[in-house]
């Protein structure tokens, strides 16, 4: 995505630069700095941050050492600007590691190098695009791949399939692109991962309106993409698929599709790529008398626009990501809000987490060569992987059931401060905020203050009191208090172990995808399956982020894999692969251990991480960068080839 601010930070007064120095974040500046005038000299390790302080506002730099770090940005700057701007030097291996050691504050960062040279991008280069073409391997071989799903991962399969110059078609149930952020139009609806870290690495942009933006502003970025990149045409919009079934005589998959008309077609594919997520199909809780409520009722994922809740009494039943974002919106809305909460959240303190992007800041994006990349790489760790070892067990740590090491206590430490913090006038709430689990063993949610100023408002009741049942008046809770309201409203997520539902899915000797599945799904790399070939997942089994990483980073090395997957096939004139089931075996036990030595695999906390038996089959329990190196090649001797 370009830019359209007219670059004239660097061209105009020294004022202008000095002014928007001050609104930079110092650990991606400095490493601008050293990375456009080649001085090493500015990485000053006492003016980085501190690894262990990096939830803090400034990652733990003083402000002494923020002033000077600034002053000595601009001198280098003006000083570089003055010389006429010379491009930047190319810099040596270990001149890179120096500047990515200091964004993180000293932690070895090698292994990193060459990760963040494909995720950055710094000389504009789309490193993971594929770099070979069917023409050039298989030009008369017919191969087509059906994509299901145009949200964030079905664009991205179809993007990467269409540069490899393979033929392809996608399928998407829904009226347009863009997937949850089409279908999920709750007020308040937003981004919990900073959009220079949720946006495709190869197509950046430097103009967000917001930090964290809003349903429509990432609408429109996947609707873009979608245009710009040429997708649209691939898309057979309002249309679902019912069923696959392989076929051991071609190799081949065929889809039965049913469209939004009624009417049914089919497709034979060479492979299919599902794109269809984890979080697609809204989860309603049981409760009894649901049917018996007399008024307007509906989930936060098919947000009833026709109802005006202006002046209305207003129940909310749960209090995760969703329901936590729209609370807020219609608190001051309605008459009263009833929210109902089973479990409270731990929020991480986001202070910019509605806040615009200033002018300023906007400027340094657009116009101060690298920064955007090096302020992406500072999401990335700080937001991600740089927080993982404050959630590993320690096994020898007592008590489990509040924080699982010394680490992770800090961390509960740090969140029960600050809810202290907030709700320091209200004891009453803070009893019921304070979450009784280990921090990230549930979703954090982020916070800029507003929970608390809105469960403080005179027209809001927080009630922990177990619901009884749903009545035609409203809400009973077990102490037999009736709660009534004219409407309800279900932030209660979704089923997110129910993978690649509701779609009937048949392989090898007619094994059913979810019979095989037995509701605990699982796949070698969260992409392939035993007795599917040709079958590859994105946002599959245990490839979801729980620190606010983004998963678009997932769907980025998931397309690497799958493209590097059918370049082997065609190049072998193998028809297809299955995976090994020893492979396939071997690998999920690794990821049922790595799950358990972390707070969410640990604690027995009610998530939506884990499914009806206990098990975690979303999350992704190591780096970040072992999961780029895990998919970054494809190994043949993991597949049986057909």
């Amino acid at each position: 995505m370009t830019s359209t601010t007219e670059p004239d930070l660097l061209a105009g007064a020294d004022a202008t630069l000095r002014d928007a120095i001050t609104e930079a974040d110092v650990p991606p500046l400095m490493a601008t700095v050293a990375y456009l005038t080649g001085d090493l000299s500015v990485l000053r390790p006492e003016l980085g941050p501190d690894p262990m302080r990096m939830l803090e506002p400034t990652a733990g730099i003083e402000p002494e050492q923020l002033a000077e770090a600034r002053d000595l940005a601009f001198e280098t700057l003006r000083r570089w600007r003055d010389a006429g701007r010379p491009a930047p030097p190319v810099p040596s291996a270990e001149a890179l590691t120096e500047m990515l050691e200091f964004v993180v504050g000293g932690v070895p960062m090698a292994d990193y190098r060459e990760l963040f040279l494909e995720e950055l991008g710094l000389d504009g280069a789309d490193l993971r695009a594929p770099a070979w073409h069917k023409d050039d391997i298989a030009p008369d071989t017919d191969f087509r791949v059906l994509v299901i799903g145009a949200g964030m991962s079905g664009l991205l399969a179809a993007h990467r399939l269409q540069q490899a110059g393979v033929d392809v078609i996608v399928v998407e149930k829904d009226r347009d692109v863009g997937g949850t952020w089409l279908e999920n139009t709750y007020p308040g609806c937003r981004v919990d991962v900073g959009n220079l870290f949720y946006s495709y690495s190869f197509a950046q942009s430097a103009e967000w309106p917001q930090h964290y933006s809003q349903q429509a502003t990432l609408l429109d970025y996947f609707r873009r993409c979608a245009d710009e990149l040429g997708i649209r045409p691939l898309i057979r919009f309002s249309t679902e698929v019912v069923s696959l079934t392989f076929d051991e005589t071609t190799a081949h998959w065929r889809a039965e599709l049913r469209a939004g008309d009624g009417s049914s077609d089919t497709i034979d594919a060479h492979a299919v790529v599902s794109g269809v997520g984890q979080l697609n199909r809204p989860n309603l809780p049981d409760i009894k008398g649901m049917d018996t409520f007399a008024g307007p009722a509906f989930h936060s994922a098919r947000w009833r626009h026709d109802v005006d809740l202006t002046d209305k009494r207003v129940a909310v039943i749960g209090t995760g990501a969703s329901a936590a974002q729209l609370i807020p919106v219609i608190a001051e809305q309605v008459d009263k809000l009833s929210i109902f909460q089973r479990t409270a959240n731990w929020l991480a303190p986001t202070p910019d987490y509605q806040d615009a992007v200033s002018p300023r800041q906007r400027q340094l994006l657009c116009d101060l060569p690298s920064y955007a990349q090096w302020s992406r790489f500072w999401l990335f760790w700080r937001n991600a992987e740089g927080m993982l070892p404050l959630v590993g067990v320690d096994p020898e740590w007592e008590p489990k059931d509040r924080s699982v090491s010394a680490m992770n206590d800090l961390l509960r430490q740090l969140f029960t401060a600050y809810l202290e913090m907030e709700f320091a006038d209200r004891p009453d709430l803070l009893a019921k905020v304070v979450p009784q689990y280990p921090p990230s063993a549930k979703r954090v949610l982020r916070d800029n203050g507003i929970w608390a100023r809105t469960l403080k408002r005179d027209n809001v009741e927080l009630i922990t009191e177990p619901i009884a049942e749903i009545t035609p008046s409203g809400v009973r809770t077990r102490d037999g208090v009736e709660h009534d309201v004219d409407v309800i409203v279900y932030g209660t997520g979704f089923e997110a172990s129910r993978f690649l539902m509701p779609m009937r899915v048949t392989g090898r000797g007619g094994v059913d995808l979810h019979e095989q599945w037995h509701g605990d799904a699982r796949a070698y790399l969260g992409v392939t399956i035993p007795e599917f070939p040709n079958l590859f997942c994105m946002y599959g089994p245990n490839t979801n982020i729980v620190i606010n990483g983004s998963i678009i980073f997932f769907s980025e090395c998931e397309v690497v894999y799958i493209l590097e997957s059918l370049h082997w096939m065609l190049a072998s004139g193998a028809r297809a692969i299955d995976c090994r089931r020893d492979v396939h075996d071997e690998y999920n036990v690794r990821i049922d251990a790595g799950n358990r030595a972390r707070a969410w695999g640990a604690s027995d906390v009610n998530s939506w991480y884990k499914n009806a038996k206990g098990h975690v089959t979303q999350n992704w329990p190591f780096s970040l960068l072992e999961y780029w190196q895990q998919t970054r090649a494809f190994n043949p001797s993991d597949y049986e080839a057909l």
